[in-house]
């Protein structure tokens, strides 16, 4: 799985998490943290948002490995 950083303010956290891929784009998972609190969402996202979004810097690849607990 790939984790991107959203660009956001400094009182939370966003990580895109990219969960599957066809020729149109990506099915995202959006983790939101804030206050303690997280929130997760679902959402599909077209390759050219995408790319849009890491060409102005809104996304950004995470360095590192990500670990999952099952």
């Amino acid at each position: 799985m790939k984790r991107y950083c959203i660009k956001c303010g400094s009182d939370r956290v966003e990580y895109l998490d990219i969960i599957g891929e066809n020729s149109e784009g990506y099915t995202i998972r959006i983790t939101r943290i804030k206050d303690g609190y997280e929130k997760v969402v679902e959402e599909f996202l077209s390759r050219n948002l995408f790319d849009t979004c890491l060409k102005t810097g809104y996304i950004y690849k995470m360095e590192g490995t990500i670990a999952s607990v099952a």
